[in-house]
């Protein structure tokens, strides 16, 4: 049959009309889905619309057609990823009969995914949702479903079991349902998709699952990522039938047994991440097979045994296998691999030497051998390739010298080899690479500092404590602006310390003590604002004690104990919130200031037989120069003729003594009161003081009328600027109109120019620090049992929740700690000192404090409560407060300060906390302290609890529900911090639970 010109002319027309009407169809409905179903608040779609001129959307924002010889066709895809649209999921797209393809990742759509509408959609094959905000349970599918290959939701917030549906997707090839918030199980339905090539599941809180052998049925994976979700039980032998995976990651869950022989079957694998799970057993060695395995990553684990040399031989770039049990030395082969980037085997009893070529013919960047057995000298070519950046080799025992080739690699920013055995000079080059941190201490190296290391310009630590350096400290360190800690402790560095250290503004620590220092104490330390720590003791230092250090604003820990200094004690210190104070072993002289006559700092003045204080035993009481008989006869003289004085004045002027003198002081009343400012004013004295703090004394004054307050005498006259007026305001102003059972009240205050002094209710037991930690008996029950220690907790939280969420403004605390927890006659918990309080400017709906951050110009708080953002960004909000509680918590379970020496080097009793809270042991029927967690597993308590405490089972459980609470509140991230609000319910919640 012959078609004639015509008849082709025609059908073209024809079907160039029916996609010109197709197109102006599509082009109708995407403008809209756009007007009325989503939000472009960016106007990235603003080129969405419909002209005389172009009616077709081919050429529109994030529209593909499928075009075939130069004509266009009808829509295809629909790509909006990261275009910043919000609304609800736009099913008006699913109109387009074309359409196979929609992505709508990385926005802000939100609202549920309806199983009616959406079934508008049978036809699509890609659907891709990541990043959004979609709530409810997982959308279900329709048996119409059956193009669907791509199906992605990851991070939204979606909630339920995963649908039986999603069993039924026959051409299904990527699942990915990654971070929701998803219950139930991993169900084995899914290995009903035979067509799988990627299944990602990873940072799913499923209740404990194993993983479905049926999963050995998905022939065709190439991905398979089941990270972070609670999978328990063993790696089943059906995962060696995966041969086409190229990645599995079983990371971060609570794996046990053994890795199967069956993984070595695994022949196209490229990475495998089985990190932080509890496998134990040997590595098999079926794994050395795997040559085509590029990342391998098991650490975290139990494992044991040796290094297979098999393995050891294979082409890895990453090889991490630290936090295990290995034993045995490392296959020289290792060393052979020229493909190694990242090379990380500490926290194992690995021993022997190091493979002498060991970096000699690969790219290495990452290097961590540390808190292992090993021995012999330093591998020489290590930096060989000019790429390391990280060396980290601490607790071994390696000796011999630093080698000099080390000195140039100038790719180093980070060294790591405190605790070994090196001795010799430490390399000139070695002092100037461009480090961020250096740590040297506890080896036997020798030399000096040279001046050199001011090239080292970014250097923030310096750790070289515990060897035999020598000479002066060079004032060339000085111009290390970005140095936080300088540790050079247990040396024989001589000389002075350098006057330019005013010039290291990031200063935190300053640690210098058992040296062959000299000279005075520079006063131009006084400008390192961020200074928390200052140990000078065991030094050689004469002169006095620079009144200035008391203008430090967070340091916390002043040892000058064991120098040769001389004067009296500035009164100046006592401005300073301190935890340690020492001045012992100095040749000081004169009367102690009356802050510092207290009995928690009696050792701290030891060893200066000139100093003296009324009645602080064995300090000699103040005595005056005259002898006793002088004394004596000037106070008969004193006593006769006041009495004289007396009985003219009474003779001459008696109404006198019926006159009150006039003040002109402005008293402020927030509570019923039956006393007067007038009562008060005598017991001011010497003998009342009970405490000190940076902004005044702390009187306890007893009335005649029998009640005893507690009275804050503030330093400075009325209106000064100075640290005590912005305490006097602040308190006044916060604590003056709050009402909180579990706050402290302020019943008065007095401020002009005769008398500057808040007046508080009295606590009869103290701080909760004194009572935890004071080294005497205490008027409180001691020890404090573990009931009282729960209601001091949860007294306290609701304390700090009716700051952050019930006062108006909200209010942070910014100082919370056990010292400013104070007790009454029933140890009920009372937030004290609002000195560094401040209110925060907006409110949410609820009534929470928002998340608006303060921006403070100096870092504020006590040294071992303060959340890590805060230290390094001084900014402020109420997660700082949570964080600080937090430590509370851990200091009532453990009974130990936050920064106890027991801890170890560098270590906290966060980290000593989360640590202990990590560690997994087996039942034994003998312990009581170790329970099961939510997982089933038994965790060991008897390292954490305060021996002190007599305990039942059912108070370490309850103990170990509150230690949960208290990690969560010090989690280093404050978006994973609970608000108070929250601590409170959850606190509760435990107790019930008993």
């Amino acid at each position: 049959m012959i078609t004639s010109p015509l008849f082709l002319f025609l059908s073209l027309l024809v079907l160039s009309c029916l996609l010109q009407v197709s197109s102006n169809r599509d082009a109708e409905i995407l403008t809209r889905v756009k007007n009325t179903r989503l939000l472009d608040p960016d106007e990235n779609l603003q080129d969405w619309v419909i002209t005389r001129e172009n009616r077709s959307p081919c050429n529109w924002t994030g529209i593909t057609c499928d075009i075939t010889n130069g004509t266009s066709l009808a829509v295809t895809a629909i790509d909006l990823s990261d275009y910043g649209i919000s609304g609800g999921f736009p099913y008006g797209f699913c109109r387009i009969r074309t359409l196979i393809s929609i992505d709508l990742s990385q926005n802000t759509l939100n609202g549920t995914i309806d199983s009616g509408p959406l079934s508008l959609c049978s036809r699509i094959q890609v659907l891709i949702l990541t990043e959004n905000n979609f709530t409810g349970n997982l959308p279900e599918f329709s048996p119409e479903f059956r193009s669907l290959r791509v199906l992605e939701l990851e991070s939204n917030l979606f909630t339920g079991e995963i649908p039986q549906s999603y069993g039924r997707f026959s051409a299904l090839q990527v699942l990915n349902l990654n971070g929701n918030s998803l219950s139930g199980i991993v169900p084995a339905f899914l290995s009903n998709l035979t067509e799988l090539t990627r299944l990602e599941l990873a940072y799913i809180s499923f209740d404990p699952t194993p993983i479905p052998s049926t999963f050995g049925n998905l022939t065709k994976l190439s991905y398979l990522r089941l990270s972070n979700s609670n999978l328990v039980g063993e790696i089943p032998d059906s995962i060696g039938n995966l041969v086409l995976l190229e990645n599995l990651d079983l990371a971060t869950n609570h794996l046990t047994g053994v890795i199967p022989q069956s993984i070595g079957r695994l022949k196209s694998i490229n990475q495998i991440e089985l990190y932080e799970n509890q496998l134990s057993g040997k590595l098999p060695e079926s794994i050395g097979n795997l040559t085509a395995l590029r990342n391998f990553d098991v650490s975290q684990n139990n494992l044991t045994g040796e290094l297979p040399e098999k393995i050891a031989s294979l082409q890895l770039i990453s090889f991490n296998l630290n936090d295990n049990f290995f034993i045995g030395e490392l296959p020289n082969i290792v060393a052979l691999n020229p493909n190694l980037v990242e090379f990380k085997i500490f926290n194992n009893s690995f021993t022997g030497t190091l493979p002498w070529n060991f970096g000699r013919f690969s790219k290495i960047t990452e290097f961590d051998v540390s808190t292992n057995k090993f021995s012999g000298e330093l591998p020489p070519y290590l930096c060989y390739k000019k790429k390391l950046q990280q060396i980290i080799i601490f607790s071994n025992q390696f000796s011999g010298e630093i080698p000099e080739s080390y000195g140039e690699c100038h790719s180093i920013n980070y060294i790591r080899m405190a605790g070994n055995k090196l001795s010799g000079k430490v390399p000139i080059k070695f002092w100037e690479l461009p480090l961020t941190h250096l740590e040297l201490y506890n080896n036997q190296l020798q030399g000096s500092i040279p001046p050199t290391i001011s090239n080292a310009r970014h250097l923030s630590q310096l750790e070289i404590s515990r060897n035999n350096f020598s000479g002066v400290i060079p004032a060339k360190i000085c111009t290390l602006q970005d140095l936080r800690v300088m540790d050079l402790s247990r040396n024989r560095f001589s000389g002075s310390l350098p006057s330019c250290i005013n010039r290291l503004k990031k200063l935190e620590r300053v640690v210098m003590q058992e040296n062959m220092l000299d000279g005075e104490i520079p006063s131009s330390v006084s400008s390192c604002t961020q200074l928390t720590e200052l140990n000078l003791a065991n030094n050689r230092l004469r002169g006095g004690i620079p009144p200035e250090l008391g203008d430090l604003p967070v340091l916390n820990y002043l040892d000058l104990s064991n120098n040769q200094l001389t004067g009296e004690i500035p009164s100046e210190l006592l401005k300073l919130k301190l935890n340690q104070f020492n001045v012992s072993d100095n040749n000081l002289y004169g009367k102690i200031p009356s802050g510092f006559q207290q009995d928690i700092f009696r050792p701290s003045f030891l060893g200066n037989p000139n100093l003296c204080a009324p009645n602080l035993d064995p300090v000699r009481p103040c005595r005056s120069k005259l002898g006793t008989r002088y004394i004596l006869a000037i106070s008969i003289i004193c006593i006769v003729a006041l009495t004289g004085a007396l009985v003219w004045l009474f003779i001459k002027n008696k109404p006198l003594f019926h006159i009150k003198p006039k003040r002109t002081n402005n008293i402020t009343i927030f509570q019923r009161i039956g006393f007067t400012a007038d009562d008060i004013y005598p017991q001011l004295t010497e003998d009342n003081i009970i405490g000190s703090g940076g902004s005044g004394l702390v009187y306890r004054v007893k009335l005649k009328s029998g009640q005893t307050l507690a009275v804050k005498k503030l330093l400075g006259g009325s209106g000064q600027k100075s640290e005590s007026e912005s305490v006097f305001r602040s308190e006044m102003e916060i604590l003056g109109r709050i009402r909180h059972g579990n706050i402290v009240k302020l019943l008065m205050c007095c401020n002009g120019k005769e008398c500057r002094f808040l007046v508080y209710e009295f606590m009869e037991n103290g701080s909760l620090g004194d009572v935890l930690h004071s080294e005497k008996e205490h008027r409180a029950v001691s020890p404090l049992d573990w009931t009282t220690r729960f209601s001091i907790a949860v007294g306290a939280a609701q304390g700090l929740a009716y700051l952050h969420h019930d006062s108006v403004p909200p209010i942070v605390h910014r100082d919370v700690k056990s010292n400013n927890i104070l007790l009454d006659h029933e140890m009920k918990p009372r937030v004290a000192d609002f000195g560094l309080a401040k209110p925060l400017k907006r409110e949410d709906n609820d009534g929470a404090a928002a998340a608006d951050v303060y921006s403070m110009s100096c870092v504020a708080g006590s040294y071992g409560y303060i959340a890590p953002e805060y230290g390094y960004t001084s900014k402020v909000n109420e997660k700082t407060d949570v964080y600080s509680f937090g430590v509370v918590l851990l200091e009532l379970i453990t009974g130990k300060r936050p920064n106890d020496s027991s801890f170890g080097e560098n270590k906290d009793i966060v980290k000593y906390a989360m640590e202990a809270a990590l560690c997994y042991f087996s039942p034994s029927p003998q312990n009581e302290a170790l329970n099961r967690d939510s997982r089933g597993n038994y965790r060991d308590l008897s390292k954490l609890v305060d021996p002190k405490m007599e305990l039942s089972t059912g108070e370490y459980e309850e103990i170990e529900n509150v230690l949960d609470v208290a990690l969560l509140c010090t989690s280093s991230f404050p978006i994973n911090r609970p608000t108070m609000r929250k601590v409170v319910e959850l606190l509760k919640e435990k107790k019930s639970l008993e």
